[in-house]
């Protein structure tokens, strides 16, 4: 089949990007285009929706399935069988090891990484803090309920599952939830920042590896692709995903454990603060270390690296942003991991999966 060509007869390449059906993951989707159909005119952009296993397994919390690549494997399956050119995912539904041949070659300007409280409409003007003893909330995430169990005891917190529209639905249409914790990101993009009721600071519950932050996986080999999605990068935000997702590789952490971050770029020093928790909170551990980052590149000036697996730095290849901060970022995350782990993070983590496993 040949190429389309465009009105002034040039062939055009057809790129085709795999995305989620749910119409947040399109907005993202869409969103990443438009800026790649702007960069680069003569593509033909074609997306492909499809279904994955987290889209499929509505009855079970996420923490329960015991599956790492709930929101990715489908997409990564058409990516190896040429399927695909590249996907768009939520960075943090991208685990902090990739398959082999696969890499993050974009990783874009993140938005509020915080967690948002949306109340029921009938708790309009409260806050968490002063919702009624035994109100339920909703959230499937074990990190947000470990934090928020022990920041507002009075507060009990079942599990609530499906895309935003799904949740937002189940909160509105009945009274079994007198609020639900979703992430402030996907709200803002869906255009319902008037649901947030109220930002959870990081003294109240800090947000998981990468979230707010949208990646674009592509075939680590596959340079042309790997090329044109790099002008994407946004440099603070990589350096900070990088650390993050350093930490939590270190911990060999996941959504069936409550490990949470919180991380600041500010005067080319990076900070990074990192915590565990048991099930309910009462048991954690948490620190913040920094790095000083160079100030010589600021991201203007290319510095060439091999397309290769081997310059990945937690599944990122960013070849547009200086090497030594990145593994700077890294070293940061890891150092935090192994300082609590030397603290007895691990045994906090191995007893809430046991935990899970049970329930």
């Amino acid at each position: 089949m040949s190429a389309p060509e465009d009105v002034s007869g040039k062939v055009s390449r057809v790129i085709r990007i795999g995305t989620r059906k749910s119409q947040l993951a399109r907005i993202q989707t869409d969103s990443i285009a438009a800026k790649l159909k702007e960069l680069y005119p003569e593509v033909t952009l074609e997306i492909i929706g499809m279904t994955t296993t987290g889209d499929k397994i509505l009855d079970t919390a996420l923490s329960k399935i015991g599956e790492k690549s709930l929101f990715t494997k489908e997409l990564e399956t058409a990516l190896e069988k040429n399927e695909v050119d590249l996907v768009v995912h939520s960075l943090k539904d991208l685990p902090t090891t990739l398959p082999p041949g696969f890499t993050i070659g974009a990783i874009l300007k993140r938005e509020n990484p915080h967690d948002a409280v949306v109340l029921h409409p009938q708790n309009a003007g409260q806050t968490l803090a002063t919702l009624p003893q035994n109100s339920v909330i909703g959230t499937s995430s074990l990190r947000r309920a470990a934090q928020l169990k022990k920041r507002f005891p009075h507060l009990d917190f079942k599990d609530i599952r499906g895309n935003l529209n799904t949740r937002l639905k189940k909160l509105d249409d009945k009274e079994d939830y007198s609020a639900i914790i979703l992430a402030a990101a996907g709200l803002k993009r869906m255009g319902w920042d008037s649901r947030i009721s109220q930002i959870l600071e990081p003294e109240d519950c800090m947000y998981a590896v990468g979230q707010g932050a949208l990646a674009v996986e592509v075939r680590a080999r596959d340079t042309e692709i790997l090329e044109m999605v790099s002008v994407l990068h946004h440099k603070d935000t990589v350096i900070r995903c990088i650390a993050e997702r350093a930490f939590l590789r270190t911990l060999e952490g996941g959504c069936s454990v409550p490990v949470a971050v919180h991380s600041e770029l500010k005067d080319s020093q990076l900070y990074l603060t990192g915590a565990v928790f048991s099930l309910d909170g009462s048991d954690s551990l948490k620190e913040t270390m920094q790095a000083t980052l160079s100030a010589v590149n600021t991201g203007a000036e290319r510095v060439e690296e091999r397309v290769d697996e081997q310059v990945q730095r937690v599944g990122v290849t960013a070849a547009q942003i200086w090497g030594p901060d990145q593994d700077s970022a890294e070293r940061l995350g890891s150092g935090l991991a192994e300082l609590l782990i030397s603290r007895g993070a691990r045994e906090i983590l191995a007893v809430a999966r046991q935990l899970n496993d049970a329930r």
